[in-house]
């Protein structure tokens, strides 16, 4: 295909069209994975105040944490998974798994039920982001790699945006059931993706179905990707995982593992507990959800703005920066402020914070070689998982030990060691920026 001559303008647009429907659809997915992640963090305040099932800020935060282990889980075997029944059926799994684990949560009578609902919710989740990123790249328009990854980024903080809304307009009416049983109208979409998602073109050349695949890409005017074989393929992966530690490299790789960690850590426990904390500072459950809004405003904003940002002054430079800013950001929130002062901190922290974490894979990208970076980013998000199921924890200690005021402090100092691990591994790098190829390894920020 790649040796052909250029597509006509007719094929080009149909191309495009095409590929614009897996875009498209994997965006709603996401936009699910999204509403499904930040359901609890705005139902929270609501089920203490009431004390559903007789919560307690402890328990709050280990069920926080339950979902975040579930997208580990949900994470580190999803390329297994995929690699063995392809990553449409692997979508379609996951958004089935999620759904169905919310309708589990909507009808739980004891925190054991409910927990182990986000449990299973946390794998679905975890197993769908990365297969769907892995869709969109297959699918890209060429040379439009980053760019979609960016605008498929968003839809995750528009399910957040969407269950602020949820949460708002359900539970004083309905109440908290509500909202997760809307969570389970995911389930309706996942016939559409079984019906009108083409499988990966990476899953059918590897499995040696290239006839398959290159009417496939020649349908969608994208590139066909090369196949390896199996052996090959895990050879190299073990391979690149033991570059990671040659010589003096386990240091580098070690700093990039801590700064994943503290980054995930904000990311998520900021996502948990932010209405909930907000409330703790005095302000009303309508504004505290309404924060949620505007702080998922804000990484939408930052996904769009960081990437350009890191072309033009580097990523390593742009982490640094941006974690830093975000520590300063969720030290301000620990300070009762007028309404619209915090609107607009809760915004750019929004902006930082959730584009932050995505500069320390672009950060990693940069750094490695070419036969290395999949493996290298990979593993730098896997480890920062880890920071994700801490996060939520953290904050329900803390309120639980009557220092909830402390919270956004804590955050904070997770974010000013993200700055300060990014920026001493940005200093030691002494290679050379191999960017060919970086585009479609950003593997996304959450």
């Amino acid at each position: 295909m790649s040796s052909s001559p250029s597509p006509s303008p007719s094929l080009s647009a149909r191309g495009s069209r095409l590929a614009f429907l897996v875009v498209g659809l994997c965006w709603l997915a996401v936009l699910f994975d999204g509403l499904d992640m930040f359901i609890y963090g705005s139902v929270l305040p609501h089920l203490l105040e009431t004390k559903t099932f007789g919560l307690t800020a402890d328990q709050a935060g280990d069920l926080g944490s339950y979902a975040t282990f579930g997208m580990l889980i949900g994470a580190l075997t999803a390329g297994t998974v995929a690699d063995r029944v392809g990553r449409k059926k692997l979508m379609v799994a996951s958004v089935t798994l999620f759904s169905l684990a919310s309708g589990v949560c909507a009808m739980a009578g004891s925190v054991e039920v409910f927990g182990l609902g986000r449990t299973l919710a946390g794998i679905g989740l975890g197993g769908l982001l990365p297969t769907a990123i892995s869709m969109v790249c297959d699918y890209a328009p060429r040379g439009r790699g980053a760019l979609v990854i960016g605008l498929l980024m968003t839809a995750h903080h528009a399910g957040g945006i969407l269950s602020a809304y949820v949460a708002k307009w359900l539970i004083d009416p309905v109440g908290w059931r509500a909202a997760f049983w809307v969570c389970v109208l995911p389930l309706l979409f996942a016939p559409v993706l079984a019906r009108f998602l083409p499988e990966s073109l990476s899953f059918l050349v590897a499995k040696g179905r290239t006839e398959e695949a290159r009417a496939l890409a020649e349908r969608y005017d994208v590139e066909l990707p090369a196949a390896k074989g199996g052996k090959q393929a895990a050879a190299e992966r073990w391979n690149s995982l033991l570059n990671l530690f040659r010589g003096g490299e386990w240091i580098q790789t070690l700093l990039y593992w801590l700064a994943s960690f503290g980054g995930l850590l904000l990311v998520y426990g900021v996502a948990t507990w932010l209405p909930t904390l907000m409330r703790a500072e005095g302000y009303e459950l309508a504004n505290a959800l309404t924060f949620v809004v505007v702080f998922n405003l804000g990484g939408i904003v930052g996904m769009l703005v960081a990437g350009r940002a890191a072309d033009r002054f580097g990523a390593p430079r742009i982490s640094a920066l941006w974690f830093a800013l975000t520590a300063a950001g969720v030290f301000l929130l620990s300070v009762h402020m007028p309404m619209g002062v915090t609107m607009v901190v809760v915004f750019f922290t929004g902006v930082f914070l959730n584009s932050a974490q995505t500069m320390i894979y672009a950060t990693v990208s940069i750094a490695s070689t070419p036969d290395s970076r999949a493996t290298a980013v990979g593993w730098t998000s896997g480890m920062g998982r880890f920071g994700a199921v801490f996060g939520p924890w953290l904050g329900g200690q803390l309120l639980a030990a009557g220092n909830g005021e402390f919270g956004f402090t804590a955050f904070a100092i997770a974010g000013l060691s993200s700055m300060v691990f990014i920026g001493i591994a940005a200093l030691r790098s002494s290679k050379p920026a191999a960017r060919s190829g970086a585009d479609q390894e950003l593997v996304g920020a959450h």
